[in-house]
C-alpha cells in the first residue's frame, strides 16, 4: 500500500480575514487586517467578547474571548466589526469547493479547516510540498486571504504541522520528522491535550511531547486510565483515523447549540446532551434508521474545536443506549474548559438493525421499541420532548454518585 499523505488546510484568522475581504469588496477604504481591529460579538448575544483580532491588535495584548470594553482599554483606537456568519458559511463553502478539485477525499473539520487525503495521487503530483505551495498561493490570489497547509502521514501530524508558524505557510511533519519537530514542543501543544490534561502531565514532570512519548505506560495508565494509550500514540505521531468525506446521502445526523455565555457545569452539559440525544434519536426513529457511531463535539471559549467518538456493538435508535454512550464519551473527552458550543453526532447510519437476538432479548427489544414509539407520539403531539424515561436520567445520577465516592 502507498504511504499515506494527508493535507490539513486552515484559514489564517478566518473571521477577521473573511470580514476584511467582504469590506474591501464593498468599497471600504481600509484593510482591517492591517489596523487595530477585532470581530466582536453583539453585546446582547455574546456579552461583547472578542471573536477574532488582527495581528496589530494582538500586539496590544488583546486576546480572544475577552470583553470588548477591556480590549478597548488596552487600545483606545481599536475598531470593532460585527460577525457575519452567513458570509462565513459562503466563504467556507467556496473554499472547500475549490479544494475538492485536488482530491475527492476531503473532510471538513470546522468552518475554516479541512483534511484532504492525497494518498495514491503521486501519479498526478510529483512533489507534495510544491503542490501545497501552489494551493496556498492560489487561495491568496483567487480569494484574497491566506491559509496554512500542514502535510503529514496522518491527520494528527498534518494538523500539528499546519499550526507550526503562521500565516501563509506550508509545513511538514512526516513520521521521520517526529523526533526533531514534534518532540521538542510543549506537551500542551499536542492536539487534543487541554489545559487540565496539560496540568496533570506537568504534575508528573512531563513538560514536552518527547517526555510524554518516553514516559512509562504504567505511570500514564494510573493517571489517565483509558486515555493513556491515546496520549502515548499521539506523542509518537501515530494516528490511524481516516479522512471521512461528507456524503450527499444521509450517513450522519447531528445537533448542536452555541451558547451566549460559557458553560462549565458538567451536570448542565449532560442535561443538554440528554435533550440532544433524545431529539436526534427521535429523528432516527422517524426515518427508521439506526446509528453505530456516536460522537460528542465541542468548541471552547478560545474557539478551539475538539471531539471524540465511539462505536456501538450493534446499530440502535434507542435513546437510552445512545445516551449511555454519549455520557461515557463526554466523561472521557471533556477537558473541563469553558464551553461555547456542544453537540452530538450520530454516524454510520443504516436502515438495518443487524443485532443478533435470542428469543428472550427479542421480546425485550420489541417492548423497548414500543415504549419509545409511544413516547415519541406523545412528545410529537405536544411539540417538544416532555417525557424522558426515568432509566435514562439514572445514567446521570449514577455518574454523579461515582464521582462522589
Amino acid at each position: 500500500m502507498p504511504e499515506r499523505i494527508i493535507f490539513h488546510i486552515d484559514v489564517n484568522n478566518a473571521f477577521l480575514s473573511w470580514t476584511a475581504v467582504k469590506l474591501l469588496n464593498e468599497g471600504y477604504n481600509k484593510d482591517i487586517r492591517k489596523i487595530p481591529a477585532i470581530i466582536g460579538g453583539e453585546e446582547k448575544d455574546r456579552h461583547g467578547i472578542v471573536l477574532a483580532k488582527s495581528t496589530i491588535a494582538k500586539k496590544y495584548h488583546i486576546v480572544t474571548a475577552e470583553p470588548i470594553y477591556q480590549a478597548k482599554k488596552k487600545c483606545p483606537s481599536l475598531q470593532v466589526f460585527p460577525p457575519d456568519h452567513k458570509w462565513y458559511q459562503e466563504k467556507s463553502k467556496e473554499l472547500f469547493s475549490y479544494l475538492s478539485k485536488y482530491s475527492p477525499v476531503m473532510e471538513q473539520f470546522s468552518i475554516d479547516e479541512c483534511f484532504i487525503d492525497m494518498t495514491g495521487t503521486n501519479y498526478l503530483y510529483k512533489n507534495y510540498v510544491e503542490l501545497a505551495h501552489k494551493i496556498k498561493d492560489e487561495v491568496r490570489e483567487k480569494f484574497g486571504y491566506t491559509v496554512n497547509i500542514g502535510i503529514g502521514n496522518n491527520k494528527l501530524c498534518a494538523k500539528m504541522a499546519s499550526d507550526f508558524e503562521k500565516p501563509d505557510k506550508v509545513h511538514t511533519l512526516f513520521k521521520n520528522e517526529v523526533e526533531t519537530k514534534l518532540w521538542p514542543l510543549e506537551v500542551g501543544d499536542l492536539f487534543m491535550v487541554g489545559k487540565s490534561t496539560k496540568d496533570q502531565l506537568n504534575r508528573l514532570n512531563i513538560y514536552t511531547i518527547g517526555q510524554l512519548a518516553h514516559t512509562d505506560d504504567k505511570i500514564l495508565e494510573r493517571a489517565f486510565k483509558n486515555q493513556a494509550s491515546h496520549l502515548k500514540r499521539s506523542a509518537w505521531g501515530i494516528d490511524d483515523t481516516k479522512v471521512e468525506p461528507r456524503s450527499d446521502k444521509s450517513t450522519s445526523i447531528s445537533i448542536s447549540e452555541t451558547f451566549s455565555y460559557d458553560y462549565t457545569d458538567k451536570n448542565k452539559l449532560k442535561d443538554i446532551l440528554l435533550v440532544f440525544t433524545e431529539k436526534i434519536a427521535q429523528e432516527l426513529r422517524k426515518k427508521h434508521q439506526y446509528a453505530k457511531t456516536v460522537a460528542v463535539f465541542y468548541k471552547n471559549n478560545q474557539f478551539v474545536n475538539y471531539s471524540a467518538q465511539a462505536k456501538l456493538e450493534n446499530p440502535t435508535s434507542n435513546t437510552k443506549d445512545l445516551y449511555k454512550l454519549v455520557v461515557n464519551i463526554f466523561e472521557k473527552s471533556y477537558k473541563d474548559d469553558p464551553i461555547r458550543l456542544i453537540g452530538v453526532r450520530l454516524a454510520d447510519l443504516t436502515s438495518k438493525n443487524d443485532k443478533q437476538l435470542s428469543i428472550f432479548d427479542e421480546d425485550k427489544s420489541e417492548k423497548k421499541d414500543d415504549i419509545q414509539e409511544t413516547l415519541d407520539s406523545i412528545n410529537q403531539k405536544f411539540g417538544k420532548s416532555l417525557i424522558i424515561p426515568a432509566s435514562i436520567k439514572l445514567i446521570n445520577e449514577k455518574a454523579i454518585s461515582k464521582r462522589q465516592l
